[in-house]
């Protein structure tokens, strides 16, 4: 059995070699078959090459011939836009200025196309020709620029400007420029109750602004920037300058100031104030909206064209404030320089932010000088006021003891002065440091007192005593009254006030010291005729002759009738100040009177010639009383 299991083994072992035989010579046929095919068809491709080249060498010419077709028609298109835009700038931009512009563009991207090939003679020549024709076109651009921005640079009216202020300060048909400033009171009462509205005015219409921008911007991009800042600033400036010539504006320097009368001057100040408003909330807001929309892109020549635009107009207004701050001192100067000062604090900020490029530094400095020049001038003129009015020397004498012009004016002075509260606490502030009220009230302070002893110097001018205690009455009464109406009450204090009342009733009481006693002393007999010193009368019994009694009505008669003839002529202003000093006066004067007559005078009366000693009833001298202080004249006094 293990034998046959050999040979069987050894069977399928033979069949298996013969096997793997078979397959090995079929691979070899195989191998020997597929080599013979990969020679045949690299035969095959050695054969097809020399097709394949020239094949691919024929789409490379027809790709290359597609594209020289496609660049010259290009070319052609180029050169025929040319000639279209060359024959739009032979006609001028005036028919179409933005057909015209849009023609020199055209030309400018025609020369950067032909730029890159210059190696073609076409492109030389084309880039020849259409050079030449955008200098002739921006040549006449310039001239164009210069035309249209002329033509719309037209100075504005007056009216125009006037309907952009706020309400308040329109001017009415009477006055236009002065009334226009306004007085200080009614523009701060308006204020309060209107908001501050100003409307900047259209300059150049809308309409143009953008073709002189286009126009602008071709001259800046052909390099001519020189060009078009000239045109441009000579074109606006003399615009600016004629508006606010039509204006009333005049350039005006220390000299023609210091000729000027006064009235003349303080109306040019007050048109001044006007006009630097109109200037910098108007015309160089104006001025500037303009100019950025026009170089809006080009920022450096729109700074410098602005500032050209504006320094001569800018000049003319400072020069104006420069020669009233630097002209003599004088007291009226000094609300009007605190006017000028509180203007130009109102548009300085205003006047930075719209001048506020480098190209404008001096013309800031200017301003910030002259605000400050303002300032000192108007500190130097208060501290003037307060010494003359110390050192007033003027011999003008009011005969009938009524309250002097000088005392008339430094009330007045210092009334409009706190209408001005706010201003020169911020002078004090700049110039003194500390507490600007507590200053004020000093300042306050000092000018009454000067006040006061300059008027009791004037008082001695009098002969008539009396006439000194009534003249210093009626004066402090005036200030006291005054003070206490105004707002340097405020400052000057409720003890201020009631102090300087019981001052005016010692010259009160002085005058009818001086005026009365003496005739009082007629009708006295033993102390029992009254006085004005507030003793008592006696109640002793004395006698006196018959003699003696008509020489004292004799003596009465002569002094009363003196005393009416010359007090009559006298003035107390202040009617409740009049009737009361009366008063005062008959109160003592008629009960004497009565009591003299009613004790001494039925001798008299049964007399010889009564009415040559008792001239004189109660009534008659009620009645003459009521004339004395009225200022009478003599001719007044005989009807």
């Amino acid at each position: 059995m293990g034998v046959q299991a050999m040979e069987a083994l050894s069977e399928k072992a033979a069949f298996m070699r013969e096997s793997l035989e078979k397959s090995q010579n079929i691979t070899d046929s195989m191998v020997s078959i597929l080599g013979s095919f990969d020679h045949r068809l690299s035969a095959l491709e050695t054969a097809m090459r020399p097709t394949q080249i020239r094949t691919h060498s024929m789409r490379r010419a027809h790709e290359n011939i597609d594209k020289t077709l496609k660049s010259a028609e290009n070319v052609l298109n180029l050169i025929d836009n040319a000639r279209q835009a060359e024959a739009i700038i032979k006609k001028g931009p005036h028919e179409d200025l933005e057909g015209y512009l849009e023609a020199i563009a055209q030309l400018r991207k025609i020369i950067k196309r032909f730029t890159g090939n210059k190696n073609l003679k076409t492109s030389i020549e084309v880039i020849s020709s259409v050079t030449n024709t955008l200098a002739r076109a921006t040549m006449q651009l310039d001239d164009e620029f210069k035309q249209l921005l002329a033509q719309y640079s037209k100075p504005l009216e007056p009216d125009r400007l006037f309907d952009c202020l706020p309400q308040s300060l329109r001017p009415t048909a009477a006055s236009p420029a002065q009334d226009a400033g306004g007085k200080k009171q009614s523009e701060q009462q308006n204020k309060s109750q209107e908001a501050v509205v100003y409307r900047i005015p259209t300059l150049i219409p809308p309409r143009i602004i953008p073709l002189l921008h286009e126009l602008a911007h071709q001259m800046f991009s052909a390099g001519h920037q020189q060009e078009l800042f000239s045109i441009y600033s000579e074109t606006r400036s003399a615009s600016m300058e004629q508006s606010l010539k039509k204006l009333g504006v005049e350039p005006l320097g220390r000299e023609d100031v210091q000729k000027m009368p006064w009235e003349a001057l303080e109306a040019k100040i007050g048109n001044w104030i006007h006009f630097m408003r109109i200037a910098v909330k108007l015309l160089f807001a104006g001025e500037k909206q303009v100019c950025d929309q026009i170089f809006e892109g080009l920022e450096s020549l729109r700074d410098q064209c602005f500032a050209d635009v504006c320094g001569d107009s800018v000049s003319m207004l400072l020069c104006f404030g420069e020669a009233i701050a630097r002209s003599k001192r004088s007291p009226e100067k000094l609300f009007v320089l605190l006017d000028m000062y509180e203007i130009m604090r109102e548009i300085l900020p205003e006047f930075n932010e719209i001048l506020g490029s480098k190209h404008c530094n001096e013309m800031r400095e200017a301003a910030k000088n002259l605000t400050k020049r303002l300032a000192q001038t108007a500190q130097d003129t208060f501290g003037d006021f307060e010494e003359a009015v110390e050192k007033d020397a003027t011999k003008t004498a009011v005969l009938d003891g009524t309250v002097h012009p000088l005392t008339s004016y430094v009330i007045n002075y210092v009334k409009f002065l706190f209408d001005y509260q706010s201003t020169l606490k911020q002078l004090f502030q700049e110039f003194g440091g500390g507490d600007p009220e507590a200053q004020l009230t000093s300042v306050t302070t000092r000018i009454m007192t000067a006040l006061q002893n300059n008027l009791d110097g004037k008082s001695k001018q009098y002969k008539d005593p009396a006439l000194t205690q009534l003249f210093m009455m009626n004066n402090t009464h005036y200030i006291v009254r005054s003070v206490r109406r105004s707002d340097a009450k405020d400052f000057l204090g409720d003890d201020w006030v009631q102090i300087h009342r019981r001052i005016v009733q010692q010259f009160a009481n002085q005058y009818k010291r001086i005026s009365w006693s003496k005739i009082l002393s007629c009708l006295s007999v033993g102390g029992s005729g009254g006085s004005f010193t507030g003793d008592p009368p006696s109640s002793s019994n004395v006698s006196i002759s018959r003699a003696n009694v008509k020489e004292r009505f004799k003596t009465f008669n002569i002094q009363f009738e003196e005393l009416h003839q010359r007090q009559s002529q006298w003035t107390v202003p202040d009617s409740e100040l009049r009737e009361s000093l009366r008063l005062a006066v008959a109160e003592v004067l008629l009960p004497a009177y009565r009591s003299f007559i009613k004790r001494f005078g039925p001798p008299i009366k049964n007399g010889k010639n009564p009415q040559k000693y008792i001239r004189f009833t109660p009534e008659d001298l009620e009645r003459m009383l009521a004339e004395f202080f009225e200022g009478k004249t003599m001719g007044e006094q005989k009807r």
